[in-house]
């Protein structure tokens, strides 16, 4: 992690302003109408600069307040002996007619450092060319080797832009723990050269599992060109929203795409639009992941539960356009600490359009177990793709590979246009592998890659794999689940579901009873429609009728 320079109080032996000796918490102005010799404690007697806000060593319950519509170069820094409160914050945001904008000049714009109780809202931090190396839109760090977590952060309605990050929280050092109570709302984090939002901690220990944050929501945040690094190819770059070491975790109602595309070619590690990694218990749902990039041939997707990610969900979320998989559960490490994961009530569309070895869903992964893949519904079509990719590999709508047990994929809607529904690196038995229930649709030839097997019917391969089975009956259908994205591609950013959403006259396909199987299928639909109890396949649910 780039060390950053800060200004103002970072700096040994600055003079502090006396604080009144009675009182408070008091409210502070800067305006570029102002005058660093006033007392700061009115919009007439506001200060001029950050700088020498910045002297001022904040107390729980004091605001800086910056007239909005102004520009101000300098940051902001809080260090640990200026901690608010959940009660008595100490808040940074805008006065008067609309934001107030940071600009710090080749450092970040807002530092948190050692203390929390802290709220920043209606503020937009634009970075220079220097600070898009070296600094962070708003930077929270936790250095203190304790186990207490700093409680307290809301961002609101802040913009940042022009930063390696938008966003970023981090335990480093001698600590292992980071920051609690953390609620990210209304965000827009663009144009950054590594990451949009990030949250990281300490390197993971899969013998002593432990998380530097916990509670966090991240709710309404727009993740949008954050570029990647074409010189970092050690790691990945590129990301919309990044989460590692987190602990009950929620991203919901969030936007991330057009990221990546200069992530670093010869990266052995890609960018995803929305991912996690070392955590446990944390949910991705109503979420909406299009058109990222990667610069090599790894990543790129939608989606992403990585490394070391246990009790954990994605439900409810949208993929489309993405250079890789819609949704990818991926554990790289032996460490058998991916475990009791689900991905459920989700749409892909068209993905893997750049990585074909991909697919729509993509899992496998070292000594991972215990993973349900429910209810999705998945189209991939040949239009679109490079030729040398639609002469050769097809992005499959699920590709399985090795190193899984205890996976069950039921009541998901597997389309394509001739591509294979399903693309399998083994032929698995069903105590590795189990699946039921699921429709497999193609207008261009039904095709399946069961290990070094290919079939071309759905009995065919049920015989002879044992799969699509219960209770020694057949499961499973290949009924035309009547999808218009089949036919009619998604072309911008404002695309939504429509075209995954069943148009038939009559009834959608049912699948089996999800409880047969030891699955929850959840209270509810893609829509938030209740879940009835022999569900149909896919993301949508027929609605309740009189």
């Amino acid at each position: 992690m780039v060390l950053l320079l800060l200004t103002g109080c970072d700096v040994p032996g600055v003079y502090r302003p006396a604080r009144p000796a009675k009182g408070g918490p008091f409210t502070f102005y800067v305006s570029r109408d102002g005058d660093d010799r006033n007392d700061g404690m009115s919009p007439a007697a506001a200060w001029r600069t950050l700088d020498h806000a910045n002297t001022v060593q904040f107390q729980p319950g004091d605001r800086l307040r910056l007239k909005g519509g102004q520009r101000f170069a300098g940051s902001i820094t809080l260090d640990e002996d200026e901690a608010g409160s959940a009660t008595k914050p100490v808040v940074i945001e805008s006065y008067g007619a609309g934001r107030a904008t940071i600009a710090p000049r080749g450092t970040s714009g807002i530092t948190v450092r050692d203390t929390a109780g802290v709220e920043v809202r209606d503020i937009a931090l634009v970075g220079d060319r220097k600070s898009r190396r070296e600094g962070v839109g708003i930077a929270l760090r936790s250095s203190l080797p304790d186990t207490r977590r700093l409680s307290h952060v809301r961002i609101t309605n802040v913009e940042a832009s022009g930063f390696q990050n938008g966003i970023s929280i981090g335990a480093e050092g001698e600590a292992r723990a980071g920051f609690g109570d953390v609620r990210i709302v209304n965000v827009s984090v663009h144009d950054n050269l590594e990451t949009g939002l990030v949250v990281y901690g300490p390197a993971f220990r899969a013998a002593h599992p432990a998380y530097a944050h916990s509670g966090l929501r991240i709710e309404g945040v727009k993740a949008y060109a954050n570029t990647g690094d074409p010189e970092s190819a050690r790691r990945n770059t590129g990301s919309g929203i990044s989460l590692g070491s987190v602990l009950d975790a929620k991203v919901v109602g969030s936007v991330a795409h057009d990221n990546g595309t200069r992530s670093a070619t010869d990266a052995e590690e890609g960018p995803e639009g929305i991912w996690v990694y070392d955590s446990s218990r944390v949910v991705l749902e109503h979420n909406k992941s299009y058109r990222n990039r990667t610069g090599s041939r790894v990543d790129g997707g939608g989606f992403g539960l990585d490394n070391n990610v246990s009790f954990s969900v994605m439900q409810y979320n949208l993929a489309y356009g993405n250079d890789g998989p819609g949704f990818l559960v991926y554990s790289g490490q032996p460490t058998g600490a991916h475990h009791d994961n689900v991905v459920r009530f989700n749409m892909s569309w068209d993905d893997a359009r750049k990585l074909p070895e991909y697919g729509g869903i993509v899992a496998y992964g070292t000594r991972m177990k215990n993973l349900d893949i429910h209810h999705n519904t998945v189209v991939m079509r040949t239009e679109g793709l490079p030729s040398a990719a639609a002469a050769g590999i097809r992005p499959p709508a699920l590709r399985l590979r090795d190193g899984m047990a205890g996976v069950r994929v039921a009541n998901n809607v597997f389309a394509t246009d001739g591509g294979p529904l399903l693309d399998t690196q083994s032929a698995y038995g069903r105590s590795t592998v189990r699946l039921a229930g699921n429709d497999y649709y193609s207008t261009g030839g039904w095709a399946l890659e069961w290990g070094v097997h290919r079939y071309t019917s759905l009995d065919g391969w049920r015989v002879a794999s044992g799969q699509e089975t219960l209770d020694g009956g057949p499961t499973g259908l290949s009924e035309d689940p009547c999808l218009s994205g089949l036919t009619a591609p998604v072309t911008d950013g404002a695309a939504g579901p429509e075209g995954l959403v069943p148009r038939c006259e009559g009834l959608v396909p049912l699948g089996v009873d999800p409880q047969a199987l030891g699955i929850d299928p959840g209270p509810v639909d893609y829509f938030g429609h209740p879940v009835p109890q022999t569900p149909a396949v896919g993301a949508v649910q027929p609605r309740a009728t009189d």
